[in-house]
């Protein structure tokens, strides 16, 4: 047998062990196979996917009022004005602007938030607080904290833009007023004292102002 002939036959058997071994790393494609989808083809339906999920259900709303009720329609109508608005944050806002506002009370130091009161309800705050200073009460105040906040009620009025969010708090606070004299007149310096209030915050949504004003409180 020739040279040639012998480098045929080890050429031929080099190829098919490549081919056995190709076979055997990639495999064979037996029946139907689901072409390649390019990445462009894909991604519509990934938006597609998304689009349902955000057409769904607002959590940031119905995790804090029944879903189809009148707040939940309100609280709806202020984010479609103000897309940035937050119920969540509106509440955490809330939770802060009540230990604030109850402590000013308290210390009769109103000045400090008067912006987030009302002309109304300062008044009425500030008539409390006079007639406390007309009678010599010096109060300390300690708040203990929030044991409820709920959001109760919300209403929006698409002509003049007026939104109003009712909250209900459940707070515990140390508050003791003295006389002259130093007796304790009022509360229990030892003891929190619960106290309910239903409270109304306003604002004008879509405002450059992005502050709350308290416009109504209640028990």
């Amino acid at each position: 047998m020739s040279n040639a002939v012998i480098q045929l036959i080890v050429l031929a058997g080099i190829a098919i062990f490549l081919i056995l071994r190709l076979k055997n790393v990639l495999g064979t494609r037996d029946g139907f196979e689901k072409p390649v989808v390019p990445l462009e083809a894909a991604e519509p339906a990934e938006r597609r996917a998304f689009e349902v999920i955000e057409g769904g259900p607002d959590r940031d709303i119905i995790d804090h009022v029944p879903e189809g009720s009148d707040a939940a329609v309100a609280l709806a109508q202020m984010k479609r004005l103000e897309p940035a608005f937050s119920v969540a944050e509106f509440l955490k806002g809330a939770r802060g602007a009540y230990e604030m506002i109850v402590m000013a009370f308290e210390t009769g130091d109103l000045e400090k938030v008067r912006p987030f009161l009302s002309p109304d309800v300062f008044d009425a705050f500030n008539a409390a607080v006079q007639d406390r200073a007309a009678r010599g009460l010096e109060v300390q105040a300690e708040f203990v904290g929030l044991r409820e906040l709920v959001l109760s009620e919300a209403s929006f009025d698409p002509a003049t833009q007026e939104a109003e969010i009712t909250v209900r708090f459940g707070g515990e606070l140390i508050s003791v007023a003295r006389d002259a004299a130093g007796t304790v007149v009022e509360g229990d310096a030892r003891a929190p004292r619960k106290q309910r209030d239903l409270w109304t915050f306003a604002r004008k949504m879509g405002s450059a102002d992005p502050n709350w004003q308290l416009v109504a409180t209640g028990g």
